[in-house]
């Protein structure tokens, strides 16, 4: 989209296009080694225990000897789309606008 070796300057392309300069300019940063492998021990660790979160996930690193705070690793597994399994509060009421079938009569064809 951008051409930086274009005649018209950087910022008349991005009005062009109607982005921001901002987004031109932003490169963004490589992943580091270190969270590279927390990161694929986090990967190993959620197949194992699916239901374990942040701070599970933090004492389970730590008894390998690797020092990680919970909001490191919470920011990781955001980055990589991962989730604990945990019970959701109000599971079991209906959802709003289904009806119910006690209110229902019931009627059979003769």
């Amino acid at each position: 989209m951008i051409d930086r070796d274009h005649a018209l300057s950087l910022a008349r392309q991005a009005q062009q296009l109607d982005i921001s300069r901002g987004s031109i300019y932003y490169l963004p940063r490589p992943v580091s080694p270190t969270d590279l492998a927390i990161m694929q021990r986090i990967d190993e660790l959620h197949l194992l225990y699916p239901f374990a979160a942040s701070r599970m996930l933090r004492d389970l690193i730590h008894q390998e000897g690797e020092g990680i705070g919970r909001r490191h690793i919470t920011t990781l597994m955001k980055r990589m789309g991962l989730e604990g399994i945990y019970r959701r509060p109000s599971t079991s009421k209906p959802a709003r606008g289904t009806i119910s079938i006690r209110k229902l009569a019931v009627t059979r064809p003769n």
